[in-house]
């Protein structure tokens, strides 16, 4: 076997308090994981001198630092895949820069630790000293490009493809922890299963449809499929970003249209179906510490930014999905600053309109 594999660290099941709705959880699932529609996204190369990994050497064991940083045309090619998911037009800015402080995604190529990435807004969670994505081998080789378009798919919330349930996907189990086990991967069976053979619930998937074209699809080799009898001579993916892995993206992150004002002591409606976003500016009239918040019965995030320098700089979130209460912001504005308040909605119920409000 030929083939090297993405390998993501299991995500935690999400954990709600009883009696919260089927529907709401559903939502949740599929949202929690997402950017909020105009973020800033930076990333960063890691490539300081503490920036390394003490590895044994092969044949004799002995200790060898091996540096993260990737040469110059390694780095290149994820510039390029960058470039690329960020040219459909989508609502996320992706921005590289040189501090790894300024950086929701930092990038390492450690060639002992594999590919992979943290997906979605899982990247908050990791240290700040340590990468959010690796790559592990040469992305300049021959089709291996699509290994760098793949990870940041996991960056922008997507998960494997073969994982969704609508694929239909039997598979020969054994044959398959078999060849994992082998080189180039050297998977146990854990990471076989949660890589591979694992079933996604219905609701963490890109879509409802199955798209064996999607960049987030492994290629697999014969032997290893069961059914459907078509690919029992082996699955091809293309390598390249499909019709609805584009959907995908402008789905969650369509362009930006001018936000509406957002004025203190007056409520908008919001009109939102579950997954869509609505965004205001919000010019504060005095200096003070004000509050932002949604009303009616729904789950949503809500993100203040403040701009600057023409960026929208994060300021405070809270995100009251799964709870009984809506989501609430004590921020402190600065008269003469420019603000902008982006709500997304997981789920409403219930007959009262969802709404927004300052004050």
């Amino acid at each position: 076997m030929t083939a090297r594999y993405c390998s993501l660290a299991p995500r935690p099941a999400p954990a709600f308090a009883p009696g919260v709705a089927a529907e709401r959880i559903a939502a949740l699932v599929g949202g929690q994981r997402m950017w909020a529609n105009g973020t800033v996204l930076h990333y960063c190369f890691l490539g300081a001198d503490t920036d390394a990994s003490v590895v044994p050497m092969p044949g004799t064991g002995r200790p060898r630092r091996e540096p993260w940083a990737g040469a110059r045309a390694q780095r290149d090619v994820v510039r390029d895949c960058f470039a690329e998911w960020r040219d459909l037009g989508i609502g996320l800015e992706l921005r590289e820069v040189g501090d790894r402080a300024e950086a929701e995604l930092r990038i390492g190529f450690r060639p002992d630790d594999g590919s992979w990435s943290a997906v979605g807004k899982d990247a908050l969670r990791v240290g700040l000293n340590d990468p959010t994505m690796n790559f592990g081998w040469d992305l300049t080789a021959s089709g291996e490009r699509s290994t760098a378009l793949h990870q940041i798919g996991h960056a922008l919330g997507m998960l494997h493809e073969h994982q969704s349930p609508y694929a239909g996907l039997l598979w020969d189990e054994e044959a398959v922890y078999a060849e994992l086990a082998g080189p180039p991967n050297h998977w146990g069976r854990e990471r076989t299963y949660d890589n591979i053979l694992r079933r996604l619930d219905a609701d963490e998937v890109n879509s409802p449809v199955w798209d064996p074209l999607s960049i987030m699809e492994y290629a697999f080799p014969a032997g290893l499929i069961l059914e459907p009898e078509r690919y029992r001579a082996g699955l091809r993916s293309p390598g390249t970003l499909s019709a609805a892995d584009k959907e995908f993206a402008l789905r969650w992150y369509p362009p930006l249209r001018r936000p509406g004002p957002l004025v203190p002591f007056r409520s908008v409606p919001l009109g939102l179906g579950p997954g869509e976003q609505a965004d205001f500016r919000l010019d504060p009239p005095q200096t003070r510490t004000y509050t932002v918040g949604t009303f009616g019965d729904s789950d949503a995030v809500l993100v203040v930014f403040e701009e600057r320098d023409g960026e929208p700089r994060y300021l405070a979130g809270h995100d009251d999905g799964g709870t009984p209460g809506n989501a609430t912001l004590g921020v402190r504005l600065v008269r003469g600053r420019r603000y902008v308040v982006r709500v997304r909605l997981y789920s409403s119920w219930g007959a009262g309109e969802t709404a927004v409000m300052c004050w």
